[in-house]
């Protein structure tokens, strides 16, 4: 949304945009996640096997312990889908374009705090240096997409 912002000020895009980078983003991250846990889990069993063999009495491992790629690449596509339906909701009723994403950047982040706050507490990890590294990441993916684009975009940049 903020790539398209930056060089359309018609509202029709910006959520259209914002909508395909919903899906985009929620499947992008559910895959990653599948394959990255799928991956793991391969490790553990084998790691399982190679204890059976030497007789180790860790070996008694089962498969209700080993992570679930579909369960995580489920809670990670609907992470996703919730993070980036409140800004494209918070555009979707502002017409003027400044305004719009201003709006934009300040949903996002203060989605992007609670998403580390959230992460934090669960993960009982430090809050304040769990929450500014989601929201420092998430502003340097704002601002790259923003830039890139604008400088893609724009009469002065490279022409698409």
């Amino acid at each position: 949304m903020m790539g398209v912002a930056s060089v359309k000020e018609d509202i029709k895009a910006v959520i259209v945009a914002g909508f395909a980078g919903l899906v985009a983003g929620a499947c992008s991250m559910a895959i990653g996640e599948f394959v990255s846990v799928c991956t793991q889990r391969d490790v553990e069993i084998a790691q399982m096997k190679r204890e059976k063999l030497k007789g180790s009495s860790k070996s008694d491992g089962n498969d209700e312990k080993l992570p679930n790629p579909a369960q995580a690449a489920t809670a990670s596509a609907l992470a996703f889908a919730i993070g980036a339906v409140l800004p494209l909701l918070a555009a979707a009723f502002i017409r003027q374009p400044i305004v719009r994403m201003a709006v934009v950047v300040v949903v996002a982040s203060v989605a992007l705090v609670v998403f580390g706050v959230v992460g934090a507490l669960l993960g009982r990890t430090p809050v304040v240096k769990s929450s500014a590294r989601v929201l420092l990441g998430g502003w340097m993916a704002m601002g790259t997409t923003f830039g890139l684009t604008k400088l893609i975009g724009s009469n002065h940049g490279m022409q698409i």
